[in-house]
């Protein structure tokens, strides 16, 4: 699932990262959209790319916010997965 980061290597990461930061330990942001169909919208684009790479993230979803924490689990800790799947979300977004 991809190498533990570094606080170097973390911090590198965030700065290529547009509004992610480092919460309790796991990547975190909140996504805002104009209404909840857009909210879902995105959540489905997200969970059929996690799907494909067998990483989940932890997320909650009212109306039109989508608030995700990222982390592997199985690795513990914050990984180069964690990374890639944020920037997709932003993509996605």
């Amino acid at each position: 699932m991809g190498q533990v980061l570094g606080p170097t290597e973390l911090n590198e990461a965030l700065g290529e990262l547009d509004g992610w930061d480092v919460t309790a330990g796991k990547l975190h942001k909140e996504f805002q959209f104009t209404d909840f169909n857009q909210a879902f919208g995105f959540m489905t684009r997200v969970a059929l790319v996690a799907e494909q790479r067998s990483h989940h993230p932890e997320w909650f979803n009212v109306w039109n916010r989508v608030v995700v924490d990222l982390t592997t689990h199985d690795s513990g800790g914050i990984t180069t997965s964690d990374v890639e799947l944020a920037a997709e979300m932003n993509r996605l977004a």
